[in-house]
C-alpha cells in the first residue's frame, strides 16, 4: 500500500525571491525561454537563480518521453525553434555568466533527436560570450552516434547524461530508455571528444539497494564517467512514481566519499543535490586534477 511521505527535518530550501531571481526570470520570459529549474520544479531554483545562474533547457516545454518521475510535461511538441540557439545565447550575455548549463527535453520526433540545436546553441553561446564554459546535459539520442557527435563537434566543456537509477528500477522509472544505451552513449562520448568532461547523475529513493547503487558507480567508472552526482528523489506530484526512502545526509557523504575512492574526480552527494547543483565547480575540479597528474 502506497503512503505518503513527508519530507525529513533536513529538507530546508529557500523561498524564490530576490533581485536576481526576478531579474533571471524576467529575462527568460522576455526571450521565451524554458529553465529546467522551472519546468522539473528544482528546489534549489532560490539558490541558483539568487547567485545568477540558470540551467537552460532547449527544445521547447514538451518531451515525447514520460518518465515516472519527472515533472516537465510530456506530449507531442510543436515543430521546431530555429531561433532558439540565438535567443538563449543573448540572454547568457546579458546575464554576464562564465559556466552555463544546456539541457534538454526528449524529442524523439526529429530526425537528429534535436542535436543540431544543440550544437547551434553551443556556438551562438560562445560566440556572443568568448572564454564561458559550456555544458551540456543530452538526452540518449536512441543511441544515434551521428547525433552525438554533431554535439561533441562543437567540444563542450562537459558532456552529461544522466543515468538516473539502478539497473533493476531503470526500465521502470525510464520505460523508453536503457541502462546500456546510456552507459554505451557516455563511454563512446569519451572517446569521441577525450578533452570534454564526462558528467552523470543518479536519484535516490526510488526503490533501489545500497548494493545496486554501488554497482551502478561502478559501471559509470568502467564507462570513464569523471564526475558524478547523487541527490534524493522528490515526488513532483501523486501522479508521479512514490518515494520509497529518504537517505540521511550521513549516506549521502558516505556515497561521496565510496565515488572518491573508486576514481571520480568530483562527486556532489546530497539530498537537494541535482545533475546542474554547483555545476561549475565539477567543472574546475576535473581540469584541476587532470592538471594536477600531468
Amino acid at each position: 500500500m502506497e503512503q505518503e511521505r513527508r519530507l525529513p527535518d533536513w529538507f530546508k530550501v529557500k523561498f524564490p525571491g530576490g533581485e536576481n531571481y526576478a531579474r533571471i526570470k524576467n529575462q527568460m520570459r522576455t526571450y521565451k525561454l524554458n529553465t529546467v529549474c522551472e519546468e522539473a520544479a528544482c528546489p534549489n531554483i532560490a539558490e541558483c537563480w539568487g547567485r545568477g545562474t540558470a540551467t537552460f533547457m532547449i527544445l521547447g516545454d514538451t518531451c515525447t518521453r514520460a518518465c515516472s518521475y519527472c515533472n516537465v510535461k510530456t506530449g507531442k511538441p510543436l515543430g521546431l525553434d530555429l531561433g532558439e540557439p540565438m535567443r538563449v545565447a543573448k540572454t547568457v550575455q546579458e546575464m554576464d555568466l562564465k559556466y552555463i548549463v544546456v539541457t534538454s527535453v526528449d524529442r524523439d520526433d526529429l530526425e537528429d533527436g534535436g542535436s543540431g540545436i544543440f550544437a547551434m546553441t553551443i556556438k551562438q553561446i560562445r560566440e556572443f560570450t568568448p572564454g564561458i564554459h559550456v555544458e551540456v546535459l543530452i538526452p540518449d539520442f536512441n543511441g544515434d552516434e551521428a547525433a552525438l557527435r554533431t554535439v561533441l563537434a562543437q567540444r563542450p566543456d562537459v558532456l552529461s547524461h544522466n543515468i538516473e537509477s539502478v539497473r533493476r528500477v531503470f526500465r521502470k522509472v525510464r520505460p523508453r530508455g536503457d541502462y546500456d544505451l546510456s552507459l554505451d552513449l557516455l563511454r563512446r562520448a569519451k572517446e569521441i571528444q577525450p578533452e570534454s568532461a564526462n558528467k552523470s547523475g543518479m536519484m535516490l529513493g526510488l526503490g533501489e539497494t545500497k548494493p545496486e547503487v554501488l554497482q551502478t558507480m561502478e559501471d559509470l567508472r568502467e564507462s570513464n564517467v569523471e564526475l558524478l552526482t547523487i541527490g534524493q528523489y522528490l515526488r513532483p506530484t501523486k501522479g508521479h512514481h512514490p518515494v520509497i526512502r529518504f537517505y540521511h545526509p550521513d549516506e549521502f557523504k558516505a556515497l561521496e566519499e565510496e565515488g572518491l575512492r573508486i576514481g571520480f574526480k568530483h562527486v556532489a552527494a546530497g539530498p537537494l543535490v541535482r545533475s546542474s547543483y554547483h555545476a561549475e565547480e565539477q567543472q574546475r575540479a576535473a581540469v584541476g586534477r587532470e592538471l594536477a597528474t600531468v
